[in-house]
């Protein structure tokens, strides 16, 4: 077993006041998730608490033209790779319930 960090994969399910973060494994295995407040000491914990998880190879984020904007362009500063995930399909959300860790598993 070697002690380099893991590749990870993060994603965030964006929203108004705070934004809903995961990440999984090169599997896609679920790791963690947390909830962080849309500030810019927000979005800078956000990173961090992605980073502690592993090299982080790309984030997959709800909204980047909107609720998600300011924090893509973080994590885009801090030389990241961001994709904009569209948001789950509202006739499937409506049939399994509305989950933030769900979907922010689902964009990772």
């Amino acid at each position: 077993m070697t002690d380099q960090p893991q590749d990870v994969f993060g994603g965030v399910d964006t929203h108004t006041d705070t934004h809903h973060a995961a990440v999984v494994d090169q599997l896609g295995r679920h790791l963690a998730d947390a909830q962080f407040p849309t500030t810019n000491q927000g979005y800078c914990a956000l990173l961090d608490w992605l980073r502690s998880h592993g090299t982080v190879r790309a984030v997959g984020v709800e909204g980047t033209g909107s609720y998600g904007t300011q924090l893509t362009r973080v994590l885009g500063a801090a030389g990241l790779t961001v994709f904009d995930i569209n948001r789950p399909d509202r006739r499937i959300r409506h049939q399994q319930g509305k989950s933030d860790p769900i979907d922010a598993y689902a964009a990772a």
